[in-house]
């Protein structure tokens, strides 16, 4: 599916036009879920236990390993869903994982990452690219290297567009590495909302929303760009530097 052949040439400016307005709509909620709980996402990861925060990496690795397999085994039985049904799976699991605290919380994290990955694949199947193929699959992964929805919006998102790397031996398993430290500590921020007294269910039903559809749109734009690279025989890198001028924001390699 990931061959795909169009009979008109794509409008290059009004389809990044698009993609920006995806990318915008992505970058809103996190904080704005923050806000209303009186937090900060620069602090809330210092709210953790030591040892959950010593952890938080191999849990993060943990519950993205689970979470490869067991979305893409699930495809076989449960269709993908709707954006809104996806998210209110999601809040209804941060809900009941914040409800009991960080016990349940960490319950519930490779549950939720598994959610987030059926999202970020069904946006890739909306753009027409075939979730079970290996290229596919780690750009899945990909998507989970963007900053999170909790993260102050520096342009640093759009550094990950940019990356490009091969697929050899152990890819897959570097790339789980390489993307576990940023997920990690937006996972983090999460977490410490869900300990919030009190307002843990609420905190951990928010957070999902917004976790969800963040990496929603932030695969949307990764796909779309994909997507548009093929249908307009433009390199995927050019374009990436169109949507950053579109965005006006400098582009974070790294």
């Amino acid at each position: 599916m990931s061959d795909i052949t169009t009979t008109t040439p794509p409008d290059l400016e009004a389809e990044i036009k698009a993609i920006a307005r995806t990318y915008k709509a992505a970058s809103g909620p996190g904080m704005q879920v923050l806000n209303l709980l009186g937090g900060h996402a620069e602090n809330l990861i210092d709210r953790l236990p030591s040892p959950v925060r010593a952890k938080l990496g191999e849990a993060t690795e943990r519950a993205l390993v689970i979470a490869l397999d067991a979305a893409q085994s699930s495809r076989r039985t449960v269709p993908d869903q709707a954006p809104w049904l996806n998210k209110a799976v999601a809040t209804a699991m941060g809900a009941a994982g914040g409800f009991g605290g960080l016990p349940s919380a960490m319950v519930e994290l490779p549950v939720t990452t598994t959610v987030l990955m059926r999202t970020i694949q069904g946006a890739a199947v909306e753009q027409g690219f075939d979730p079970e193929a290996d290229n596919v699959r780690f750009d899945c992964l990909r998507v989970f290297g963007s900053a999170g929805p909790l993260a102050h919006d520096d342009g640093a998102d759009l550094g990950f567009l940019s990356v490009r790397l091969a697929l050899t031996g152990g890819a897959m398993q570097k790339m789980i590495a390489t993307v576990a430290p940023r997920l990690g500590a937006a996972l983090g921020q999460k977490l410490a909302a869900q300990t919030v007294p009190v307002l843990g269910a609420v905190a951990g039903a928010a957070t999902n929303y917004a976790f969800t559809s963040y990496y929603h749109n932030m695969a949307q734009v990764h796909f779309g760009l994909r997507r548009l690279s093929i249908d307009a025989d433009v390199p995927h890198e050019d374009l990436v530097l169109r949507l950053a001028r579109e965005m006006g924001r400098p582009l974070t390699r790294g």
